[in-house]
């Protein structure tokens, strides 16, 4: 697949694929011509990196970790870094999920369709 087909598919930019590669997340061949080539399951792999990054993983981690997706095997060390990202990500939901209440119990106690204008 070329670099444009790569991007659309996982909804991602052609400079988000380069800096993938630049990070040695994602690997690509070069065509005679000196294009960008895929393999077919480049795709889910740049959603599984957009996934680590969403969740606040940095590049070396997820460098770290996808060799693990592969393979299904990773080292105690990694498990431990991996259980601690986990449980720093299950208390960034509970967080979020605090403040979601808390603009809920604004938006209830605030909104009035009769009286509020929206946007105003």
């Amino acid at each position: 697949m070329r670099i444009g087909e790569v991007a659309a598919r996982a909804g991602v930019s052609v400079r988000a694929l380069r800096y993938y590669e630049e990070q040695d997340l994602l690997q690509a061949c070069r065509s005679p011509g000196g294009q960008r080539r895929y393999c077919d399951t480049a795709v889910g792999r740049v959603r599984l990196i957009q996934q680590l990054y969403a969740a606040g993983l940095p590049s070396r981690v997820v460098r770290e970790v996808l060799p693990c997706v592969e393979s299904g095997e990773a080292s105690p060390a990694l498990m431990e870094r991996l259980e601690a990202e986990r449980v720093r990500i299950d208390q960034r939901i509970t967080d979020l999920m605090a403040a979601r209440e808390r603009l809920d119990a604004v938006i209830s106690n605030t909104w009035d369709p009769v009286t509020c204008i929206h946007g105003q």
